[in-house]
């Protein structure tokens, strides 16, 4: 279900204040996402609404993949930030491998196009039925958590008298810094293997575990990783590793994981005042090109195919979420304005207390703004968007945008109190397409009985 919008372009466009680009801009007074408006999606499909830019996506993995050039590498794109069949598709028709955590990611992949040759398989949790899949489907290779996981892999493998390919996780105990939610790098932490014990797990594998091909090394501190620092840190750490699992086992890969951060608080640049430009300085983390420049010269030299696995840093800006206003009340204490999206459908700010930037889709007139605390209706007084913020006011029937959803919005919503899913829409030039249906009141029942 496609919509032509060219006439709804108004000319030339603001842009974001941010390294990166994405394709959200005001023109003449109304928010568009490359040459489609907003207000417009909106009015046609209904909100809560997510709306996807394929041109910031193909961008962002574009970028990447240009600050690698100095050395052999792969993007694999990890499927848990964003699942949408038309986002995995145009990412494997650009040549992005993929990074899954499950048997479901798998199978989405595989019916987007993507190569399951090109998949590598992580998670600390992976069951028989999801082990067996993957190996039928001669994905690259299990990113393994350790050892128990690796002697099970063996003997699945054998049964099947098949070689499972294998890398496995280290951990190599470095703080990334970010929410303690998504560090994953620090020996607390439940992933991986302690870089001190990664060379025996190898010795003892090639030597008791005849149906396990030891492929690579995988490593990921985190997420939203605002520093080239911790990067440094890690390379830096397991590069010596790497080089002597080369040596000893003739592995061919390194995986280095993701991470890399976005910008979620940013403002909407603009050609007179307005409330947005007297706000905080924005955030300014790495660049990709930075991050290229740090760590190209140091994997260059080791011999292995480099691979990386973003995830937030190709979706997360080039989605939004969509939302109208419901009610305004005035409380004892609070301003409220009260939404149709609700946790259910946008989950960050509840779980990680996640930032997002939201702007109303009509250009307010006015630097006037107001304290409020944006709310959803679902049943939880942790189902908010925004705490005691200055805001442009906006008033019952108005639509907003919440920024900066692309990664971790659909993909971590639930029907919780029975709310059907939102749809999803990608615009790609001035053609809005939708993705996903809206979830109907029959489909929350679908298979119950």
């Amino acid at each position: 279900m496609c919509q032509r919008a060219s006439a709804l372009y108004l000319g030339a466009s603001s842009t974001y204040i941010s390294r990166a680009m994405h394709g959200f801009s005001y023109r003449n007074g109304s928010l568009y996402c490359e040459d489609v408006e907003l207000a417009a999606l909106a009015g046609e499909y209904g909100t809560p609404l997510y709306v996807y830019s394929a041109a910031t996506i193909l961008d962002h993995y574009r970028r990447l993949d240009t600050a690698l050039a100095g050395v052999d590498h792969e993007v694999a794109y990890a499927v848990k930030a964003n699942s949408n069949l038309a986002v995995l598709r145009l990412l494997a028709v650009e040549g992005a491998g993929f990074d899954i955590v499950s048997g479901g990611e798998l199978f989405r992949v595989i019916q987007a196009g993507g190569d399951p040759a090109h998949c590598t398989f992580a998670g600390v949790g992976k069951t028989r039925r999801e082990i067996v899949y993957a190996l039928e489907q001669g994905i690259y290779s299990f990113n393994v958590e350790s050892e128990e996981e690796l002697r099970y892999i063996n003997e699945v493998a054998g049964e099947l008298a098949v070689i499972a390919p294998v890398a496995v996780r280290v951990n190599p105990n470095v703080d990334a810094k970010t929410h303690k939610y998504i560090s994953t790098g620090k020996s607390e932490n439940k992933f991986g293997v302690d870089i001190t014990d990664i060379a025996g797990l190898y010795a003892r594998a090639s030597k008791e575990l005849p149906n396990i091909r030891l492929r690579g090394l995988q490593m990921h501190i985190g997420s939203q990783l605002t520093s080239i620092a911790p990067f440094i840190e890690a390379v830096d750490k397991v590069a010596p590793l790497a080089r002597q699992l080369k040596e000893c086992h003739g592995i061919e890969f390194w995986s280095i994981g993701g991470g890399i951060g976005i910008i979620y608080k940013e403002a909407l640049a603009s050609g007179s005042a307005h409330w947005w430009e007297n706000q905080a300085e924005p955030e300014r983390p790495l660049t990709i090109e930075q991050y290229g420049a740090e760590l190209v010269p140091r994997l260059k030299d080791l011999g292995l195919k480099i691979l990386v696995e973003p995830g937030r840093f190709i979706v997360g800006n080039a989605g939004v979420l969509l939302t109208r206003c419901l009610y305004a009340k005035q409380g004892a204490a609070k301003t409220f304005r009260i939404v149709d999206a609700g946790m259910n459908d946008l989950i960050r700010p509840a779980l990680y207390e996640g930032h997002h930037e939201i702007v109303p889709l009509l250009q307010p007139a006015t630097d006037a703004r107001i304290v409020m605390d944006v709310v959803g209706p679902i049943c939880e007084s942790g189902d908010f968007f925004c705490q005691n913020r200055e805001l442009p006011d906006f008033k019952p029937g108005d639509y907003i945008a919440l920024m900066s959803a692309g990664a971790y919005g659909f993909a971590m919503a639930s029907n919780y109190n029975s709310r059907p899913l939102p749809a999803e829409v990608l615009v790609d030039g001035a053609t809005a397409c939708v993705v996903r249906q809206r979830q109907s009141l029959r489909d929350l029942i679908a298979g119950e009985c």
